[in-house]
């Protein structure tokens, strides 16, 4: 999820991108229909056009990671960067370990 609060559900985003793609053809340019389809719906031109971009990526339409990708890309470095973490302190905690060892006095 965004660091911003979503204001619009999953629905109303698919509505919007919907009646997009359905009116488009119905408006001189592309931007026009961002624009009047965006104040129907009550979002910025600039918030519907990323949602269509989106869509046009996921659909395959548009060159881009689509959105499941990108999760599952998400989720991999976070386990990653946590394996690290793991790993530095294993490491660390060994080295302890080993020198601890090191400092014992010899037993005959």
């Amino acid at each position: 999820m965004n660091k911003t609060t979503n204001k619009f559900s999953p629905e109303v985003r698919e509505r919007a991108v919907r009646m997009f793609l359905d009116h488009q053809g119905d408006y001189p340019s592309r931007w026009s229909a961002l624009l009047s389809i965006s104040g129907k719906i009550g979002c910025t031109a600039q918030t519907l056009n990323e949602w269509v971009k989106k869509t046009e990526v996921d659909n395959g339409q548009r060159a881009g990671v689509p959105s499941d990708m990108s999760e599952k890309l998400k989720k991999l470095e976070r386990e990653n960067r946590e394996l690290r973490q793991a790993n530095e302190i294993l490491r660390k905690a060994s080295a302890y370990f080993a020198q601890a060892e090191l400092d014992r006095p010899f037993k005959r």
